[in-house]
């Protein structure tokens, strides 16, 4: 009866190939290897709309009246 396993299972990917060298160069998986992001594209504002303004009025409503309640 053995303690280790016979063979490795094939869906582990294993760290080193098998004549002992790594997978991966540093090159590969260093910072360098990540190119740089895309620049985001700025936000602009856009015109207020009446609906906007109506729920963020009827939100500071219910805030003040709320604080105001619990004191």
């Amino acid at each position: 009866m053995s303690q280790g396993p016979t063979a490795e299972p094939e869906s582990e990917p294993a760290a080193e190939s098998e004549d002992g060298e790594w997978r991966f160069s540093v090159d590969d998986v260093g910072p360098e290897a990540d190119p740089e992001p895309p620049e985001p594209e700025p936000v602009e504002p856009e015109s207020i709309s009446l609906e906007h303004a109506v729920f963020v009025g009827l939100g500071i409503m219910l805030t003040v009246g709320i604080i105001l309640t619990g004191l």
